[in-house]
Parts: structure tokens; C-alpha cells; sequence
């Protein structure tokens, strides 16, 4: 089978392209999938059908067996989500969510504070952001469900405080491997002044997506600031339509399942507080297994630098479930309601599970066409040095946006941003390094192949396509006013400067958002 690259060609952006705007235009996720994949396999094998056939079954066969091995990644971040699913099943069963929400109504006075307490959470678990949008998905519903908020809305609380709290927080997976790349980077340069560790906190203020998308965030939960298709979501909400039910129930959603009369609130924090804490144990054991295999001393960054991820989540996610289970038998729950809680619960996370594997399918197709690696190389030419900052959160927004990942992104460009700062000014690299990290995160934000934005949707039982929709217009405008903040930034090279731009614009911004919304 001959597989060729593109990466030197603009046909390398046709799959992704197809498979975006077909998924926004049908708003069928899989169809426009599918299309997107078949398209990059037919450009990687020259239009050679049998070779194309062959192609896609070695990677899908890719997403389970690799290398002789199973594909441990994949099907731990698969087990994770049946096991969130069955867990968030079993606390509705249990009435532990139903009983939440019975306690909760009386402290939480309104829908401001519903979307506060949501907002909180979402910055309090920023271990990961798959785990976060999962988790804090399943503790917000009842809440927000009881005070008619709609589950786009809650998609975009999960979402935006997802990533951009764990790429700017060193205690999480993001935050590691984040340090691990620039460490290696400013260490093949020369930089050995600073640790790696206080390199990535000076840079947490130069990330001007994350900071800001958190304060908009925020003032949208506020001040109510609901504009386009999220408006006409939160108005259907009013009415009792949380999600547009005539496409069905979306992934994570459990509905109609019997309630037992006995739940406790212990039902409910009870698993999730044990998921978290089995979590970081896991987290932290196979991080310092790592350490100690190499020789090196336990540190807490360097555990989380050498986690296993989706191996952690996983585990968590089977002490999670096992503590569900042994209280919903001492609540003396009848044994076929359990097992329909079970049932109900892993198939509520297929949807998601379909989306997510054709998401990393073609998210395989675009790594052999070397798309990411095209997009990098329109950054070389005649750019003016102090437009370099926007020119690379521009540019790892598009990367990100076209190749469905933030990560992938950041190998991508940081090392590239590195070289361009060297090359110019080194007083500007971590700038620009941070410009790379902000605009992978809101490329990210807006790309419905996203695994961030796919989890997000799915720990708010809503339409992945109504998210993605809903929430482009938030990011949108932090995009802009993070381009504002990276143009004076370069032109003015102080970093404070450019915070002043991006506040004084973020001020005109959330001023014509109120009038906007109406308010």
C-alpha cells in the first residue's frame, strides 16, 4: 500500500475543512466525519480504492491494537467514559442527584448562583480536562436542570473552564506536559537560569485566551450575556426544552430512569470524591513509578510530568464505581434497578464513544497528511517581528481549530515559536510561547472534532453540534481581544501593556455584549 504526505500542500487542510463545515452545516457529527476521513485517505493512497480500503481498516485498527500491543490510551479513556456513565446512572437510580438537588434549591437561591457554583467547580477539579468536563458535569445537571438552565449553557461552563484552567495550572496533566516541552525547548536554547516550573508561572499572564475566557465566563454567568443561538437555547430552557429534543437524547444522558425515595446527598459526593481522590492517587503512583525507574527523585510536578493519564482515570473511575455500588446495595436498592442503572449508563456514553473514535480516526488521517506540520510552515516568510506574537496564536489556532487537538499543537509550534524568538528577539520567546499555548486552546475551543469539546458535550448531555455552536461566538471574542493584547504586546514588548489593551478592550466588549443580550 503506497501512503503519500501532503504535508508540503494545501490539500493536506481538505479533510479537516470538509469534515467542519460539513458537521456544522448537517450538523450530523459522524456523517461529516466519515466524509472528512475517506476524503484524507483517498488523497494519502492517490485515489487507489483498494489501497484507501485498507488504509482506514489499519486505523481504526490502530485506535484498539498498535504496535502488537493494545492501544492502552484509547480504550482506558473508553473504559473511563462507560464508567462515568454507569456511575452517573447509579446516582440517579439511587436518588443521590435527586436529593442534591432537593438540598441545593434551598442554598442556591437562583440561576446566577447555579451557573457560579458550576464555574467553581469547574476551576476547583483541574487535575485534567477530560476529567473535569465528565465530573463536574455529573455533580451540575441537577442543578442546573432544576433552575431551566440549558444544557448548551452548561456545556459552555464546563468547556471554558476545562482547558483554560488546566493550561495554566502546573498541577495537572496539561500543566506537565506543557513544562516537559518548554523545559526540553528553553534547555536546547540555552535558557538554564530559571527553573522550568517558575518559566511556566511568569507565563500564566502572557496567556491571554485562558485569563480572559475565564473573566467572560464569569460575566456571562453574571449578567445573563446570551447571544445568538445560545440565547434562543436558554429561552427554550425557560419553557422546559433543556436540549432541542428532536434529535434525540444526546450522549450522557440518562433520561427517565427510576428514582429511589431514599437518596442521600452522600449517594452523590460520596463516588466523586473517591474518583477524585483514587484519581491523583493513581496520578501520583505511576508518575512516581516513572520517576524511580529513571533515577530521579519524587517531586509533585515531576509525577504529573511522567503520569499516566488515561491509566489514573480509568482506575479512579473503577474505585468510583465500586463505591457507588456498595452504597446503592446498603441503601438496599432492588438489584434490577441497579443493573438497569448499569445498563442504561454505559449506553448512554455510546454516542459519545462513536464521536470519539471517528474524532481520533481522522485525527490519524490528518497526522499522516502532516497537516499541522503545513500550517507551521506558513509562519516562515516576510512577518514583521512584532506581529510574530498574533501571526502564532493565529496560526495554533488554525492548527488546533483544523486538527481536532491542543496538544498535537503545542509539539507542533512551541518548538517553532522558539526557533522564530531566537532568531529575532529572545526576550520575546516566552511571549511567544505563550501566544502557541493560547491560541491551541482556542482552536481547540472551536473545532467540533475536538476530544475537549466532544467530552464537554457529552458531560452536559448536550447536542455536541449545539455546543459547538453556541460557544463560537464566546471564543470569538476572546480570540479578538487576545489578538489586541498580542499586537501591543509585540509592538510595545511589555507584557503588562498588553494586559492593559486586552482589559480595555475586554471593558468595550462585555459593554456591547449587554446591550447585545439586552440587558
Amino acid at each position: 500500500m503506497n501512503v503519500l504526505s501532503h504535508a508540503d500542500s494545501a490539500l493536506s487542510l481538505l479533510p479537516p475543512v470538509i469534515a467542519i463545515v460539513l458537521a456544522i452545516t448537517t450538523r450530523k457529527v459522524l456523517l461529516s466525519l466519515g466524509i472528512g476521513i475517506l476524503v484524507g485517505a483517498l488523497l494519502l493512497t492517490q485515489f487507489a480504492i483498494g489501497d484507501t480500503a485498507v488504509f482506514i481498516g489499519e486505523t481504526v485498527k490502530g485506535l484498539v491494537w498498535d504496535d502488537g500491543a493494545l492501544n492502552s490510551w484509547n480504550l482506558q479513556i473508553l473504559g473511563f467514559l462507560v464508567m462515568l456513565g454507569m456511575i452517573t446512572a447509579l446516582i440517579t437510580v439511587s436518588g443521590a442527584a435527586r436529593a442534591f438537588a432537593d438540598w441545593a434549591h434551598e442554598r442556591i437561591r437562583n440561576k446566577r448562583d447555579a451557573k457560579l457554583m458550576t464555574i467553581f467547580l469547574g476551576c476547583v477539579v483541574f487535575i485534567d480536562d477530560y476529567f473535569n468536563s465528565l465530573v463536574v458535569g455529573s455533580i451540575a445537571k441537577p442543578i442546573t436542570d432544576r433552575y431551566h438552565i440549558s444544557r448548551a449553557k452548561l456545556a459552555y461552563l464546563l468547556d471554558s473552564t476545562a482547558a483554560p484552567i488546566c493550561v495554566i495550572s502546573p498541577i495537572s496533566s496539561w500543566g506537565a506536559y506543557i513544562i516537559a516541552l518548554i523545559g526540553g525547548i528553553l534547555t536546547a536554547h540555552g535558557f538554564t537560569e530559571s527553573g522550568h516550573l517558575s518559566v511556566f508561572v511568569q507565563m500564566i499572564p502572557m496567556n491571554f485566551y485562558a485569563v480572559f475566557s475565564l473573566l467572560l465566563l464569569l460575566c456571562v454567568a453574571l449578567f445573563s450575556l446570551d447571544i445568538g443561538a445560545m440565547r434562543q437555547h436558554e429561552l427554550n430552557a425557560q419553557k422546559g426544552e433543556l436540549f432541542d429534543e428532536s434529535k434525540g437524547l444526546p450522549p450522557g444522558a440518562n433520561a427517565d430512569l427510576p428514582e429511589a425515595d431514599t437518596g442521600k446527598i452522600l449517594g452523590l459526593f460520596l463516588p466523586i470524591f473517591a474518583l477524585i481522590a483514587a484519581t491523583v492517587f493513581f496520578m501520583l503512583n505511576s508518575g512516581a513509578a516513572a520517576l524511580a525507574a529513571d533515577g530521579q527523585s519524587f517531586s509533585v510536578i515531576g509525577a504529573f510530568e511522567n503520569t499516566e493519564v488515561s491509566q489514573s482515570l480509568f482506575y479512579g473511575s473503577i474505585v468510583g464505581f465500586l463505591v457507588t455500588l456498595v452504597l446503592a446495595f446498603v441503601q438496599k436498592i432492588d438489584i434490577k434497578l441497579i443493573m438497569l442503572g448499569i445498563t442504561a449508563g454505559a449506553r448512554s456514553m455510546l454516542p459519545a464513544i462513536y464521536i470519539l473514535l471517528f474524532a481520533w480516526t481522522i485525527a490519524g488521517v490528518i497526522g499522516q497528511l502532516e497537516t499541522g506540520k503545513y500550517m507551521a510552515s506558513l509562519v516562515t516568510g516576510a512577518i514583521p517581528f512584532a506581529l510574530l506574537p498574533v501571526v502564532l496564536f493565529i496560526l495554533a489556532g488554525i492548527t488546533a481549530f483544523s486538527t481536532g487537538t491542543s496538544w498535537g499543537t503545542f509539539g507542533i509550534m512551541l518548538p517553532i515559536a522558539a526557533d522564530m524568538a531566537m532568531g529575532s528577539d529572545s526576550t520575546m520567546m516566552l511571549p511567544m510561547l505563550s501566544a502557541v499555548l493560547a491560541g491551541a486552546v482556542f482552536g481547540d475551543h472551536c473545532s467540533p472534532i475536538s476530544d475537549t469539546t466532544i467530552l464537554s458535550s457529552t458531560g452536559a448531555s448536550c447536542h455536541h453540534i449545539d455546543h459547538v455552536i453556541t460557544q463560537l461566538p464566546y471564543a470569538l471574542i476572546v480570540a479578538f481581544i487576545s489578538i489586541i493584547g498580542y499586537a501591543v504586546l509585540g509592538y510595545t514588548g511589555s507584557i503588562l501593556m498588553g494586559f492593559i489593551a486586552c482589559s480595555l478592550v475586554f471593558a468595550i466588549s462585555l459593554f456591547g455584549l449587554k446591550l447585545k443580550a439586552g440587558r
